[in-house]
């Protein structure tokens, strides 16, 4: 008895071990709060009209590390998401669309203060990440 479960140890460690991580791109809540932090900052970049909740923007930042961290993902893992160009480029292209979808003329930055406006008045994550000046 004691070696059969001795063994179904051994084969339980072996299992989750052999098991790969999803890319963190693909961890939904992770690249969604991501996501959303970039929005923001975009937002209040281009908007005069609005600054950004920095202390929340921190809040969300070490949230979404530790939630990472407890997924299995070393500290270079999730600094290689962090700091890929590839990435950047993936999150500029979806942000672009984002922006696009809710009416946001690139040229206009008054229509990235209605953005922001309406996600603050929404209480969405990206509106929690902005204020009205």
């Amino acid at each position: 008895m004691r070696n059969l479960i001795l063994s179904l140890g051994v084969l339980v460690l072996t299992a989750t071990g052999a098991v790969a991580k999803p890319p963190l791109r693909d961890v939904k809540s992770i690249d969604d709060a991501v996501f959303d932090v970039a929005v923001a900052d975009q937002i209040r970049k281009k908007c005069p009209d609005i600054s950004a909740r920095m202390w929340q923007a921190l809040t969300i930042y070490h949230s979404v590390r530790r939630q990472a961290q407890k997924l299995g993902y070393t500290d270079a893992e999730i600094d290689a998401y962090a700091d890929s160009d590839a990435e950047k480029t993936r999150m500029k292209a979806k942000g672009a669309a984002y922006f696009e979808a809710n009416g946001v003329v690139t040229s206009d930055p008054q229509s990235y203060c209605a953005l922001g406006r309406k996600e603050i008045e929404k209480s969405s994550r990206i509106g929690s990440l902005l204020r009205v000046k």
